[in-house]
């Protein structure tokens, strides 16, 4: 068996020749209670009226319809 360093080359490889490529994203730990009074305290500072907005223009693009109509 190939070490785990050759196969994960190998992994990549495929995946290129696919056109696919693998990312990775670092994102703050919401189970974190520091983290989540950092984001209660950025959402209370939140305008409603430019967040509806915002919510609406979301909304009116997310929606779209399908070949079969669906």
């Amino acid at each position: 068996m190939a070490a785990p360093a050759e196969r994960m080359r190998t992994m990549r490889e495929r995946r290129r020749e696919r056109g696919v490529r693998e990312i990775r994203l670092t994102v703050r730990d919401a189970r974190s209670a520091g983290v989540r009074a950092e984001i209660a305290a950025q959402s209370a500072r939140l305008d409603p009226a430019h967040e509806a907005e915002t919510l609406d223009w979301i909304e009116s693009v997310s929606e779209f319809d399908t070949a079969d109509g669906r």
